[in-house]
């Protein structure tokens, strides 16, 4: 039984998207043909991550205001729930609409457009949950003493013996070498082996008289 959708004022423009070239689209194309679409734009072998996508540049490029966008399933044109999201609002922004012929979702309709203002929500709602989970997670960090960002590169003992084979004249691009590391990071032991005493130091030979 087809889904009854709210009529369309202006055209409808299909696309349709598969991540490789051994794919199919033939199931999309038959659902976009027989939803009524008069053109469809399509990309083959390219993946839904994938930020520019000429299919569906020219998809966009064509649609004008009254027009519905159609595509078989969300995923076929989101790399994301944001993503997708971003790009509804966008289409909404030159009066365009947009359709999913799986989910049944239309934003031609109060009831396609509900639909989206609440993933729209949830979608916020999720970042702003691992945004506070981080931010915890990095407060417990520090309370209990641990480093954050990235670990070392170099222990303390092989700066240690890194300054000491510096002191003998061994190269930089040997130790670095030796290390594996650049030879930015050998000459930042070096840089840091030459750094003035620590203010404890200075306030010792200031005042220990």
């Amino acid at each position: 039984m087809q889904t009854a959708y709210p009529p369309c004022e202006g055209m409808l423009i299909g696309y349709a998207r598969v991540s490789t070239d051994e794919q199919n689209l033939g199931l999309q194309l038959d659902a976009l043909k027989r939803a009524g679409c008069q053109e469809i734009y399509r990309d083959t072998g390219i993946s839904g991550t994938v930020a520019r996508r000429p299919g569906l540049d020219e998809a966009f490029n064509r649609l004008s205001a009254g027009d519905t966008l159609v595509v078989w399933r969300l995923d076929r044109l989101g790399r994301s729930l944001g993503n997708l999201i971003q790009t509804v609002q966008d289409l909404e922004k030159r009066s365009v609409h947009f359709r999913s012929l799986t989910e049944t979702i239309d934003t031609g309709s109060s009831g396609g457009r509900l639909v989206f203002h609440l993933m729209g929500a949830m979608a916020e709602f999720e970042h702003a949950l691992i945004s506070e989970r981080t931010r915890a997670g990095m407060k417990i960090a520090r309370m209990q003493g641990r480093a954050l960002g990235r670990p070392p590169s170099l222990s303390a003992k092989q700066r240690t013996e890194i300054r000491e084979s510096l002191a003998r004249g061994v190269p930089i691009p040997s130790l670095a070498k030796r290390y594996s590391v650049s030879t930015a990071t050998i000459a930042r032991v070096r840089k840091d082996d030459d750094a003035p005493a620590s203010g404890s130091t200075r306030r010792k030979s200031a005042y220990g008289r």
